[in-house]
């Protein structure tokens, strides 16, 4: 791995990676109709109800919606992870995050261990504009209330069950 890649995946330099609209079509597809994305600015939003890092989602209610979030990759994740969770638990809440597949990270296992799903995206994604791929794999985490329990891991293949880790 080169040092500028290092520098990339390894640093909070680049926080926001905009999700390719493919990608965000299939989730919605799957998984929503979205209502909510917490995690946007007014260049990037998916759906109509968004806040921006001004409104500091992390601060406001997703109670009720089905949540989309793609959230900024920085230090600050495990707040989201962490919040995503935690707001699933209300009823009729259901939360999607798109995030780095860091398995050997504590809010990996204190958090996303607690998802629904847990599914692996084949191959890297091209975020926003980007020409290049990620220097990172990704993961669909689903975290759906009462509903609480680990169903399934298994890889992303335009979402068929694959086979359980």
């Amino acid at each position: 791995m080169n040092k500028q890649t290092q520098q990339t995946m390894f640093s909070s330099k680049s926080k926001e990676w905009g999700t390719p609209q493919h990608f965000f079509d299939k989730l919605n597809e799957q998984f929503g109709p979205f209502t909510l994305d917490p995690c946007a600015n007014t260049s990037n939003y998916k759906v109509p109800k968004y806040y921006t890092e001004q409104d500091n989602g992390l601060t406001q209610d997703w109670r009720g919606h089905t949540v989309f979030v793609n959230p900024p990759y920085g230090r600050g994740i495990k707040d989201w992870i962490e919040k995503a969770y935690k707001e699933s638990l209300a009823p009729d809440t259901k939360v999607v995050m798109l995030i780095p597949a860091r398995t050997d990270t504590k809010y990996w296992h204190e958090y996303v261990m607690k998802a629904n799903s847990i599914y692996f995206v084949k191959g890297r994604l091209k975020f926003g504009n980007g020409e290049n791929s990620a220097p990172f794999p990704s993961a669909v985490i689903v975290f759906e209330g009462v509903k609480r329990h680990l169903q399934d891991s298994f890889a992303y293949s335009d979402f068929p069950k694959i086979g359980v880790i």
